[in-house]
């Protein structure tokens, strides 16, 4: 793929996160907020120690949010586009929507769901603020475990394609994937500090909420993303003679 196709891709990329982004703001702060508003109460009635707040909950539900949701959504278009062009024919005879698909869904199972298997998202008030930084380390080091985790797998598939087939080659790459984590997920250190008398209804809530909006950005994101990646790659031909865009060479030159 050349240069300018995937300077292209890449900023349809980083348009389709800022589109999926603008959609998970609504429900990130209809649904996420008030369990961010009732862990800090709770936090409020058992600490005696109140810092100065520097920026309000006002700000910080509607202006912050909205800026961290856009940044986070535009970063991770820009990343996954960038993986779109890598996987682009190289996991299978897919176009561009179905590649975009696959890739968002990769995407979200290996940067969110697993991970969120083994450290969930926690309201505040729910932790102990002094293992942050521990608590952030772990997190990150299992979005990477299960990043290569996920790229081994497909290594995995394509040699034994050849051998067993695809399916079988995929059921094995899956088992394969799916057995390893589990025991990363074993080995790794628990992170337990819940108080027992935190609500249990408002860790569950803001839990699912997350889950949920991080599955709306990017379903959003393979959607919009497929579609414009389909117009560079795919362009249609022109009707009333004038030449076509020389995007569609763009698979041709991979």
């Amino acid at each position: 793929m050349n240069s300018p196709t995937v300077r292209a891709l890449l900023v349809r990329g980083m348009l389709a996160g800022l589109a999926a982004g603008l959609l998970a703001f609504g429900p990130a702060h209809l649904i996420g907020e008030p369990g961010v508003n009732s862990g800090i109460a709770y936090q409020d009635a058992h600490t005696h120690e109140h810092g100065t707040e520097l920026v309000s909950r006002a700000l910080q539900s509607t202006a912050g949010l909205a800026t961290a949701v856009l940044v986070f959504g535009t970063a991770v278009g820009g990343i996954a586009a960038l993986a779109f062009c890598f996987a682009l024919g190289r996991i299978g005879r897919f176009g561009a929507r179905a590649t975009a698909a696959l890739v968002a869904a990769g995407a979200f199972a290996c940067v969110y769901l697993v991970p969120f298997l083994k450290y969930p998202a926690n309201p505040p008030g729910s932790s102990d603020p002094t293992t942050l930084g521990k608590r952030t380390a772990l997190y990150f080091l299992m979005i990477a475990l299960t990043v290569l985790l996920a790229l081994a797998a497909v290594i995995l598939g394509r040699r034994l394609a050849g051998l067993w087939g695809n399916w079988n080659a995929t059921l094995a790459a899956a088992t394969t994937f799916i057995a390893v984590t589990a025991v990363a997920m074993a080995f790794l250190p628990a992170v337990n500090e819940t108080p027992k008398d935190f609500p249990a209804t408002v860790l569950w809530q803001f839990r699912l909420s997350s889950l949920g909006i991080q599955a709306l950005l990017w379903s959003t994101f393979g959607a919009v993303f497929g579609h414009l990646a389909e117009h560079v790659l795919e362009p249609k031909p022109a009707t009333d003679g004038a030449p076509a865009s020389t995007g569609g060479s763009a698979i041709a030159a991979r």
